[in-house]
């Protein structure tokens, strides 16, 4: 086993995002069931874990997701540049910063200007205008970093950029507004600069994988589209679909979607979309999920998959993936079910109703020739 597998890769926390997997279950499944050079797939990627750790492991990875915050962490990880490179880069951007000021509407909004100190919050405003995170390799893991200390514990640590505020997801303004002058809070003063160059040299610490992914930003119902290549190449899938009862990604991850472009506010139930309805459309949303990831498989691929949810207990999900992922025209046999105890996992993704479930489960599938 190399080094790589034996200590915590330093790349896996860039940016901590609510719905994931550890990645020592993601190494137990593609030791278990695939080779070196195998081609891994995560069409539900979320912050990159599988494609990440299949890399790390010397297998060929890809995976898609449709959370803007998902695709340019797992990029960064997919792709990760040298260090020189970003080191260099971030020195051009601060001095190009010397010249730049922004009269933007968050210069004057009372959520950003109690949530970032001026000087920070016009460096900020620099790096959200001059990043091509989408297009270029460096600039899109500097993004990533800068997802990742956006906002935090700032009073715990000098390398989180805001004032106050979890660091897994960005709590609503008004409730921050709110807190912070009720606390006292002010907005540190940060170099945002400075603590993105500290940033990359922590995580270079680990070493990048020997190896390249290819993640895109999409619905995983078109999965076999985007990433039309790979068709009939993936040896295993290792994922953890959407959960019936998870929140509003677009409401959790407000302030990073801002930094990558998106409104400078929460927008309700803009992230929710058909699997959120009931159990039917939930289990209507796997099926044409399964329907846009099956092409990719190879014969006798097999898919290993960690769901909950409030409302479904094993024998539900058990047999709901099974209906689903035959609904693709393949067939699939249930080669594993096991029960896991939810740690981290999504369980802070739940809605509040309802009685949080204790444990996940895993199951795993093979699609038969």
């Amino acid at each position: 086993m190399s080094a790589a597998t034996q200590h915590r890769n330093r790349f896996h926390s860039i940016c901590p995002y609510f719905a994931m997997f550890p990645e020592t279950f993601v190494r137990r499944n593609i030791h278990a069931w695939s080779r070196p050079g195998d081609l891994i797939c995560d069409p539900f990627m979320g912050r990159g874990t599988t494609i990440f750790e299949s890399l790390l492991n010397g297998r060929k990875a890809i995976g898609c997701d449709t959370n803007p915050v998902a695709y340019c962490v797992s990029r960064a990880k997919a792709v990760a540049p040298r260090l020189a490179d970003v080191v260099a880069r971030l020195k051009a951007l601060e001095k190009q910063f010397a010249k730049f000021s922004s009269s933007a509407a968050e210069t004057r909004d009372e959520f950003f200007t109690l949530c970032f100190h001026e000087s920070t919050l016009q460096q900020v405003l620099f790096l959200q205008n001059r990043l091509d995170w989408r297009d270029d390799d460096v600039d899109c893991f500097i993004a990533a970093l800068t997802l990742g200390c956006l906002h935090g514990e700032s009073h715990r640590s000098d390398l989180c950029l805001s004032n106050r505020m979890p660091r897994t997801i960005s709590t609503k303004p008004a409730y921050s507004v709110r807190w912070w002058q009720k606390n006292h809070c002010l907005p540190p003063e940060r170099d945002a600069f400075a603590v993105l160059r500290s940033l990359a040299r922590y995580r270079y610490e680990s070493p990048r994988p020997p190896l390249k992914g290819r993640v895109v930003e999409g619905d995983a119902r078109r999965a076999a589209t985007l990433l039309r290549p790979y068709r009939e190449r993936v040896k295993l899938v290792v994922t953890s679909p959407p959960y019936l009862d998870i929140t509003d990604y677009h409401e959790d991850q407000w302030l990073r979607l801002w930094f990558l472009g998106g409104p400078a506010k929460p927008v309700t139930r803009q992230g929710r979309d058909d699997r959120h309805r009931g159990t039917g459309t939930y289990w209507l949303f796997m099926a044409e999920a399964w329907q846009g990831v099956v092409p990719l498989l190879q014969d006798k691929a097999q898919v290993v998959i960690r769901i909950g949810g409030t409302r479904l207990g094993q024998d539900e999900l058990q047999a709901g993936l099974l209906k689903s992922l035959t609904a693709s025209g393949r067939k699939f046999k249930l080669a594993e079910a096991r029960k896991t105890k939810i740690e981290n996992g999504q369980r802070r993704a739940f809605l509040v109703e309802g009685e949080k479930p204790s444990v996940e489960h895993d199951f795993r599938y093979v699609l038969r020739s």
